[in-house]
C-alpha cells in the first residue's frame, strides 16, 4: 500500500481529508505534494464542502431577508430552516459517503467537482 506525506497508508490519508470539510481537505491538499489519490481526495473535499457552505450561507441570507415579510415572514422561515436542515443533511451523508470510499480505495468523484479535482491534480 503507498504512503502519503503523514507517513499514513493512502486510503486513510485521503478519507481524513474528508472529515472536517473544507478545512482537512486544504490542510491535506497543501501538505500531500506526491500522491495524487489523496490529492485528488483533498482537493475534491475542499471544493465540494465550500460549494456546500456556500449554498447554505445563501439560503440562509436569502431566508432572513424573506422572514421580515409581514405575515408571509413565518411561513418562509419554515421553509428556508428546511432547506437548511436538508443542505446540513447533505453534508453529513456526503462525508460519510466520500470518506468510506476514500477509505476504500475508491476514486468516487462527484459529478463536475470530482471532474475538475481529477483534472488538476493529473495535469
Amino acid at each position: 500500500m503507498k504512503k502519503s506525506v503523514f507517513d499514513l497508508n493512502e486510503n486513510i490519508a485521503a478519507a481524513i481529508s474528508y472529515v472536517f470539510g473544507p478545512v482537512s481537505g486544504i490542510v491535506v491538499l497543501v501538505l500531500e505534494k506526491e500522491n495524487k489519490f489523496v490529492r485528488f481526495h483533498a482537493l475534491q473535499s475542499t471544493l465540494w464542502f465550500l460549494l456546500i457552505m456556500l449554498i447554505g450561507w445563501i439560503v440562509s441570507f436569502v431566508g432572513r431577508i424573506f422572514s421580515i415579510l409581514p405575515l408571509f415572514g413565518i411561513l418562509f422561515e419554515v421553509v428556508f430552516g428546511l432547506a437548511m436542515g436538508v443542505i446540513s443533511l447533505i453534508g453529513l451523508i456526503s462525508l460519510v459517503w466520500l470518506a468510506i470510499q476514500a477509505y476504500s480505495n475508491k476514486t468516487w468523484k462527484i459529478p463536475v467537482i470530482g471532474d475538475v479535482a481529477w483534472k488538476q491534480v493529473n495535469k
